[in-house]
């Protein structure tokens, strides 16, 4: 039997040594983020807060901080989970294996929602926006945030529950031109569940009714961002995954979770945008102000002795890195089912998730023909326009050919891989004036920018130098070359900005009289030092500080029936340009907390 609510996750993992107490009064204003990011950093417990400044209610996060105890939380069902899931992309391994398949069909059978019209749990008391924990992770943050909403919507005239979205969608609580109390901010685009929702609403005369989850078992917070098989809706794997259904109810045309802590009910005003934001988000910027729609609020319900349940969101690795693991760990069974002679695709948490995506592929076609790309390109693009992997602007892709033990997860080694064989004049494959996340301001316009798919086949084609080649000279506008991995070397421009174009031009001319074979890709950064320490900061750096059209160059580079090609070392820029957001910044002041006498002495 699964977790009847947060609050008993909260006592299990306390029982069992995996959560800590924070009894301080601790402020909401950045103060109760900084010990999130500094335990989470450290692989720490998850924390209760009991005190918070400016509210009757207690908080808790990091339950999902590292993968032991997602793990742990959901030891009883994750395995059968995956079996419906695999039964879905196979539906003949239930007649292979008739016992396995009654057990996953049971499972999927005891995962459907189940009204429960007594069930008042989440609606013991009334309470109101500025009594909640009004959390504020970063200085420069348009206000508070509701960090892990489970926001749940129904097409106009549509009771059928299993017709709902819900989904996360950040919730501004306060600040900007919000009426405190009455409105809150949705951060949610168009291509969402949601937005599909709006759209149909904004075509009818009913009004956009919403609900806001906050808390309740911890599988209800995962399944609404979890991508879903088809056919498989968000309530029935929160009760698979749970171990126990979910209870749900209605109120005024607004769908309640009954072991919710909170329900924020409401009506999406249809014709309403306001700014929203800044906010620190999990690229390791902020996203800036943009318009959003708003909801109206009607009711804030709580139960009784409520957790309000966040995370703080920033340059990853965060408590929401977990998310990803979840996912890969239920999902990758319905990878080549989605993706025909796909593999493997790992989505670079360390490079903001969507920025970077590594993928290895099959190579089926024309077996007597002479290696090069042909099947993966079909899979990357693919890849580009499928979902959520549409968002990503650099796709690596490489064959699996006979390469069994390629893996993507071990990065370095796959960067090597496909360096050790990609052609700069065949292999780069561009998509120009497209789309590219809203969160990521790398590109020439908000939402707008440009892709790459790197696609590597074939035999080993150069070696790849392990230590600063000897004969490695910089024009003078560059300084500070460093090796970051084998092959790729970061460097520093040390001259003005609006001269860049023609002092990379001047380089890319210098380099080519050099043999720079063994260096196949140059990174200009504004630190290159930084960038070499560790692989997180070369991918953070790399990929989203670069737009592919615009800041990708070349050494000896041309362009042949639009396609661009270079014959020497492919060069990235990736320095932080005046049009990008800012960096995230933190200033720790919460020592007290882990001194001697603190609530979180001792472990670190």
């Amino acid at each position: 039997m699964g977790y009847k609510s947060l609050r008993d996750c909260v006592k299990d993992l306390e029982r069992n040594h995996m959560l800590v107490r924070v009894v301080e009064p601790v402020d909401p204003n950045l103060e109760i983020a900084d010990i999130q990011f500094k335990v989470n950093e450290a692989g720490g417990p998850a924390l209760l807060f009991e005190n918070i400044k400016g509210s009757p209610f207690q908080a808790v996060s990091n339950i999902y901080g590292t993968n032991a105890r997602i793990e742990y939380i959901f030891r009883h069902t994750l395995d059968k989970v995956k079996k419906v899931v695999s039964m879905k992309k196979d539906p003949t391994l239930a007649l292979r294996n008739p016992l396995e398949g009654l057990k996953a069909g049971l499972a999927a059978w005891r995962g459907l929602p189940r009204r429960s019209r007594w069930n008042r749990a989440s609606r013991y008391g009334i309470t109101r926006i500025d009594q909640l924990p009004l959390i504020k992770s970063w200085p420069m943050d348009g206000g508070a945030f509701i960090t892990l909403p489970q926001v749940c919507t129904l097409p106009p005239d549509e009771r059928n529950i299993m017709k709902s979205n819900l989904g996360m969608y950040r919730i501004q609580m306060n600040g900007n031109d919000y009426i405190f109390n009455e409105e809150v901010g949705m951060h949610y685009q168009i291509h969402r569940g949601i937005g599909v929702h709006h759209q149909a609403y904004n075509n009818s005369a009913m009004p956009f009714k919403a609900s806001i989850f906050v808390g309740g078992p911890p599988s209800n917070a995962l399944s609404a961002i979890m991508p879903l098989p088809e056919g498989l809706s968000e309530l029935t794997f929160a009760g698979m995954l749970n171990g126990r259904r979910f209870r749900y109810d209605w109120e005024e045309d607004c769908v309640i979770a009954c072991e919710a802590d909170f329900v924020i009910t409401g009506t999406i005003l249809k014709d309403t945008k306001k700014p929203e934001g800044p906010f620190g988000d999990h690229l390791g910027y902020y996203s800036l102000e943009h318009p959003f729609p708003v909801m109206k609020v009607d009711k804030v319900y709580h139960r009784r002795n409520p957790l309000w349940h966040f995370t703080a969101v920033g340059r990853p690795p965060q408590e929401d890195s977990g998310f990803g693991y979840l996912i890969h760990q239920i999902v990758a069974p319905l990878t080549p089912e989605e993706f025909p002679g796909l593999v493997e695709l790992h989505a670079v948490d360390a490079a903001g998730v969507h920025p970077l995506l590594l993928a290895i592929g099959k190579e089926r076609y024309m077996p007597f023909r002479e290696k090069q790309p042909e099947e993966i390109l079909t899979i990357a693009n693919h890849i580009l326009g499928s979902g959520q992997t549409s968002l990503a602007k650099y796709v690596i892709i490489a064959a699996q050919d006979e390469y069994a033990g390629l893996n993507t997860h071990n990065i370095p080694s796959f960067l090597q891989h496909v360096l050790e064989r990609v052609d700069w004049r065949r292999d780069l494959h561009f998509q120009t004036k497209t789309t590219i996340d809203t969160l990521d301001y790398s590109g020439d316009g908000w939402n707008s920018g440009s892709k790459v798919v790197i696609a590597a086949r074939g035999d080993r084609i150069r070696s790849l130098a392990t230590q600063l080649p000897p004969q490695f000279i910089l024009t003078d506008a560059f300084k500070a070359p460093k090796l970051v991995l084998p092959g790729i070397v970061a460097m520093e421009y040390n001259g003005l900005n609006e001269h860049f174009i023609e002092q990379i031009g001047k380089l890319a001319t210098f380099l080519k009289n050099q043999a720079l074979k063994s260096v196949p890709l140059l990174i200009v950064v504004d630190d290159s030092q930084f960038v070499a320490e560790t692989l997180n900061n070369f991918l953070w750096v790399t990929f989203t500080r670069s737009n592919p059209a615009s800041d990708i160059y070349g050494v000896d580079s041309w362009t042949i029936q639009k396609h661009w090609g270079c014959n020497g070392s492919l060069i990235i820029d990736a320095r932080k340009k005046p049009h990008h957001a800012p960096e995230l910044e933190r200033l720790y002041n919460v020592d007290r907390f882990f001194k001697k006498g603190g609530s979180l002495h001792g472990i670190l």
